[in-house]
């Protein structure tokens, strides 16, 4: 099943990517995860898959591979601590990796329906550590989960982004590749239904 939603006034479709970055500066956990943001390149230092229905999402975190619920169409990362082992996050924008790609309606479903599958099956599944292993399904971190969906869908989101002197990190998979390498919508401040940024894959 194929589930539509909006959060902070984006819509969502089952497989679509919602992008976050670390920290929320009014509470002291927000502090910690914002520093922790500034290891990873790029503005977007998070990314979760929206399952449906409703505000139902997936995502690969310190807890590993689990489902959570954002509710009443908002991102509320205080509320969700607890079940997202205390991560807190602010939303960014949402990725949509199938857009523009010129595929049938049947065939967007049926991709749709395979990247929740996939996603789905990892439940449980142990936080990845090895940044540099992103071809392993034995253990995610957040963005290696929605490369590894995708890719079994012949969609590659790995743009080949790497920390400069750093030889070998273009193989980790960036939340910003996932962002950058997709059409995007970005929400600006105060979260009003408006376009702020698109871009077209790369």
């Amino acid at each position: 099943m194929i589930y539509t939603h909006q959060i902070n006034g984006l819509s969502l479709r089952t497989g679509d990517i919602i992008c976050t970055m670390n920290g929320k500066p009014e509470i002291l956990p927000g502090e910690f995860w914002r520093l922790v943001g500034r290891l990873v390149p790029g503005d977007v230092d998070h990314v979760v898959i929206y399952l449906g229905p409703g505000g139902r999402c997936i995502e690969a975190g310190a807890l590993g591979v689990i489902t959570f619920n954002m509710h009443n169409g908002e991102w509320d990362a205080d509320h969700t601590m607890p079940e997202r082992g205390h991560l807190v996050d602010t939303f960014y924008g949402v990725a949509y990796p199938l857009e523009g790609r010129g595929l049938s309606i049947e065939m967007e479903k049926q991709i749709r329906g395979d990247v929740a599958a996939f996603c789905l099956a990892q439940v449980g599944k142990p936080y990845n550590l090895n940044f540099l292993n992103s071809d392993t399904d034995d253990a995610f971190y957040c963005s290696q989960l929605v490369y590894r969906a995708y890719l079994r869908c012949g969609i590659n989101l790995n743009t080949g982004l790497a920390m400069e002197s750093l030889p070998g990190t273009n193989w980790i998979i960036y939340p910003q590749e996932i962002w950058s390498g997709c059409i995007h919508r970005m929400a600006k401040a105060g979260f009003q239904d408006d376009m702020a940024s698109i871009s077209k894959p790369i």
